[in-house]
């Protein structure tokens, strides 16, 4: 086992009608003064906002609310939300939503614990946080993994750029997490969430360290649970079974303990932030239109390590480890279609693009190519243009 650090401080109130705790833990962590942040419609015609202030005034709670959270959050949102915080005096901010609003009171949290400065200069990474108001999260979508992480991405709608950061100060305080609560999504939220928690595990399997047994069995056993759930959850929502599993994939793949002991490469998602900021395509989606991508591009690396993969994930037992580490990656693409997400840039709905924006997202990516990103494999502002150009075509 190599040496790492973990930092997993969310209280975790779990099943069935868990969102009646949302006053207590309020009052525990702080929170006489609540900011509650959320998105659309869906969870007021649910009845959920209206069952949340009913907990939070019985508890002696006082509320304001923060609605409109689009996915690929807003950083104009974000600054009216510091305000909003700032003159209210809250003392915490409850998101009740998934990861775009997650993402949304991190950042609120964050601006509000030193109204001075502009929000964004954390995210452009011209300063270090070095502070923030308690979260909270009422989780209804399965997906980010906000409630458990480190981080939080926002996107400044002025200059189309989408940015994360991670800090220990994004840890939200408590999660509460009612898997019935996720019956309701659009399938497409439904599939581009089960997408995004498998590569927030399979962005730390594939890098350049061994030798973590534990962690290795942890990743593999999440990722086959994922794959059998997530078949599940596509034929019926309303399997409390298979969706409570994928509800605690979701955290555990992105609270860090499915990569301990190795670096992060998160490659995809940056070559896919580039294009949900540049076209607002949904984050989910573009990570399955990059990834097989990404995967052949890499993968002659280590072979013996995508060979592990489909022989421990999809059950591929091959003598030949490169026909092996192959077979996983198609194994991977024909699970994502079988829950109709995209596997190339053409299937989005953007469509095919031009060689120039091909180039405009490799430079954006790399800053101008003076950075290299990955772990797996450094990739510099070509490289991210030559996995792109791979990604740049209609369904074969």
């Amino acid at each position: 086992m190599k040496n790492f650090m973990q930092y997993a401080p969310t209280e975790i109130v779990f099943g069935k009608d868990a969102e009646k705790e949302a006053g207590r833990l309020a009052k525990k962590w702080g929170g006489d003064k609540v900011l509650i942040v959320y998105g659309g419609g869906s969870v007021k015609k649910s009845g959920l906002l209206d069952r949340v202030k009913a907990e939070l005034a019985d508890a002696g709670v006082s509320f304001q609310e923060l609605g409109g959270v689009k996915p690929n959050p807003r950083l104009g949102l974000v600054r009216e939300g510091v305000k909003m915080a700032v003159d209210f005096g809250a003392h915490l901010i409850l998101a009740v939503g998934g990861g775009s609003v997650i993402d949304t009171a991190k950042a609120v949290a964050i601006g509000a614990a030193d109204p001075s400065v502009d929000v964004w200069s954390y995210w452009a990474g011209e300063r270090q946080v070095q502070a923030a108001l308690p979260v909270g999260v009422i989780l209804t979508i399965s997906a980010a993994g906000s409630e458990t992480s480190d981080s939080a991405v926002i996107t400044n709608e002025e200059t189309g750029k989408k940015a994360g950061i991670n800090t220990d100060f994004n840890r939200p305080k408590f999660a509460i997490m009612n898997p019935e609560l996720t019956y309701t999504l659009p399938k497409y939220q439904l599939t581009c969430g089960i997408v995004d928690i498998m590569m927030h595990t399979l962005e730390r399997y594939f890098t350049p360290v061994d030798g973590n047994m534990l962690t290795d069995e942890i990743a593999e056993g999440l990722l086959r649970t994922m794959i059998t759930c997530g078949k599940k959850a596509y034929e019926d929502q309303t399997d409390y079974d298979a969706m409570s599993e994928i509800m605690w994939c979701g955290s555990i793949s992105h609270n860090n303990l499915t990569g301990l002991g190795r670096p992060k490469d998160f490659l995809c998602h940056k070559l896919g932030h580039e294009i949900g900021g540049m076209f607002d395509v949904a984050h989910g989606a573009t990570l399955s239109a990059i990834w097989g991508s990404w995967a052949r591009y890499v993968y002659k690396i280590d072979p013996a390590r995508f060979a592990r993969y489909g022989e421990k994930v999809w059950g591929i037992v091959e003598d030949d480890e490169e026909k092996a580490a192959v077979a996983a990656i198609e194994a991977t693409e024909d699970f994502f279609r079988s829950l109709h997400m995209p596997v190339c840039i053409g299937e989005l709905e953007i469509g095919v693009q031009s060689d120039e924006v091909l180039r405009k997202l490799a430079d954006s990516a790399t800053k101008g190519d003076t950075i290299l990103l990955g772990a797996f494999k450094k990739i510099d502002a070509q490289d991210a243009y030559e996995i792109y150009k791979a990604a740049n075509h209609n369904a074969k």
